[in-house]
């Protein structure tokens, strides 16, 4: 019979796990303190301890460390709903046997726990790095936890990492990341964008050139490749390169020696490979237009990173971090309508919009509180204004071939203009309006508009709520 010792201050948590594995025939302790947790563990002896990384008094992580020291061979699992990178990370360099976000499932924590019983021997104990830095990645949902989780476990194994999501997601900083926490972190993070370099330029950017290769070369120089020796080079939509440049990366990976445009003579060059693509690179495997053995080389590991419509749980923080980054002195903060309008956002353009949107307002808010038409529209919104441009138009152009035909008189001379804005205008207003329940600022944001330029409109009409 199995010993197990499970340190959590929610009863729920112990609740289940302890009745889920006395079934399975284990002798089941459940403590709500790492204090009494660390008193009792020379009595129990315990052969697969479970805690929670937030407990009252000692944390989960300091504990960890007094663990190792007096049952170095005893698997830890560790398990938290308020993770984040750094915390990952330590817990992983700390000897932890696996890293859990609650909510988790039942049956995957007992599987987990019944390989640490089977294991009984993994010490994993590395020294800290980056301790007490600014996190480069924040959230608290499920799916940026999971990826916390990949980066801790693959950071310290220098093998290929190919990181995919869409546009904006922040690939660039899972990169950093990994190369943060990894055995190079002493040496250079080289960031490599093939599509934004001058096509002409690629090779010798990529592998430097020797003197008086091309008009120019008045002088040998060493390419990024050579540049990221000892630490690692991170190839940004590594899906967009030409083959060419595909066989030479290869060859690079293969033999560690960097051969200059010109050169015959090769140049030590180690560094990790760490890429990043929007694309399915298995379906540009397919169409021939990436090399089949190049992507098995950087697939070892592959961490997606979600959009932001996935982990809505992360908006108010990364939103707040954003707004602290360019206002530390706290002259501005968000009212509640603008979180919810940032709730309700679809942020086509990821975490980067977010940012955006978020710095706009910190700059155009002079009032103190940010409200939500200090953001600006938002990216494809007004693909979805005009359901049926065909009709509109034509609409547009009887209301034209109308009013200005020599026998019509509706206005004067160079006034069309201003007459069709005052026609559509106070429609466009009164919709919105009754959109919005007469809430101005949701109208002007509706519009696309300054919540003062509403005003003006509305009064220029005369127009009160929507009603002449």
């Amino acid at each position: 019979m199995s010993s197990i010792l499970i340190v959590d201050d929610e009863p729920s948590i112990c609740w289940a796990l302890q009745q889920a594995l006395t079934d399975d025939g284990h002798r089941v302790v459940t403590t709500a303190t790492a204090e009494e947790a660390l008193q009792r563990i020379g009595d129990l002896k315990p052969d697969v301890i479970v805690m929670d990384i937030r407990l009252p008094g000692i944390d989960g992580l300091t504990a960890l460390e007094q663990l190792r020291e007096r049952i170095p061979q005893t698997p830890v699992i560790m398990i938290t709903a308020f993770g984040s990178l750094d915390t990952a990370v330590k817990a992983v360099n700390r000897g932890v046997f696996e890293y859990l976000t609650k909510p988790f499932d039942l049956d995957e924590a007992i599987g987990i726990i019944r390989r640490a019983l089977e294991s009984q021997s993994h010490d994993r104990d590395s020294p800290e790095t980056a301790a007490d830095r600014e996190p480069w990645l924040l959230g608290a949902s499920p799916v940026m936890q999971d990826v916390f989780r990949k980066i801790a476990y693959v950071a310290r194994h220098d093998v290929p990492v190919l990181i995919t999501g869409e546009s904006g997601t922040g690939k660039e900083l899972v990169a950093a990341a990994i190369h943060r926490y990894s055995t190079r972190s002493e040496g250079p993070f080289i960031p490599v964008c093939v599509p934004a370099m001058n096509e002409a330029m690629v090779e010798s950017e990529l592998f430097g050139h020797t003197k008086g290769d091309f008009t120019g070369a008045v002088a040998e120089r060493d390419g990024l490749l050579t540049a990221a020796h000892g630490g690692s080079a991170f190839f940004d939509e590594i899906g967009d390169i030409s083959l060419t440049i595909q066989t030479k990366l290869l060859r690079v990976l293969e033999t560690k020696s960097v051969v200059p445009v010109g050169g015959n003579l090769g140049r030590n060059s180690d560094f990790r490979l760490v890429a990043a693509t929007n694309r399915h690179l298995e379906e540009t495997v397919a169409q021939g237009l990436f090399r089949e053995d190049l992507f098995y080389r950087l697939n070892v590991y592959r961490i997606e990173v979600p959009p932001l419509r996935e982990r809505r749980e992360d908006i108010s923080i990364l939103a707040n971090h954003f707004m602290r980054r360019l206002d530390p002195e706290g002259h501005v903060w968000f009212s509640d309508a603008a979180v919810t309008s940032l709730m309700n956002r679809q942020w086509k353009g990821n975490v980067r919009e977010l940012r955006n949107a978020v710095e706009h307002a910190v700059i155009v808010t002079r009032s103190g509180e940010i409200q939500p038409d200090a953001f600006p529209a938002e990216v494809g919104s007004g693909a979805t204004l005009v359901r049926n441009p065909s009709g509109l138009q034509q609409l547009i152009r009887d209301w034209w071939s109308a009013n200005a035909s020599p026998t019509a008189n509706p206005a004067e001379t160079g006034a069309l203009y201003e007459a069709f804005l005052a026609e559509v205008e106070p429609l466009l207003l009164t919709e919105a309006l009754a959109k919005s329940d007469g809430n101005r600022q949701e109208a002007a944001r509706l519009l696309g508009i300054h919540r003062q330029t509403l005003r003006e409109k509305l009064r220029k009409y005369g127009l009160n709520d929507g009603q002449p």
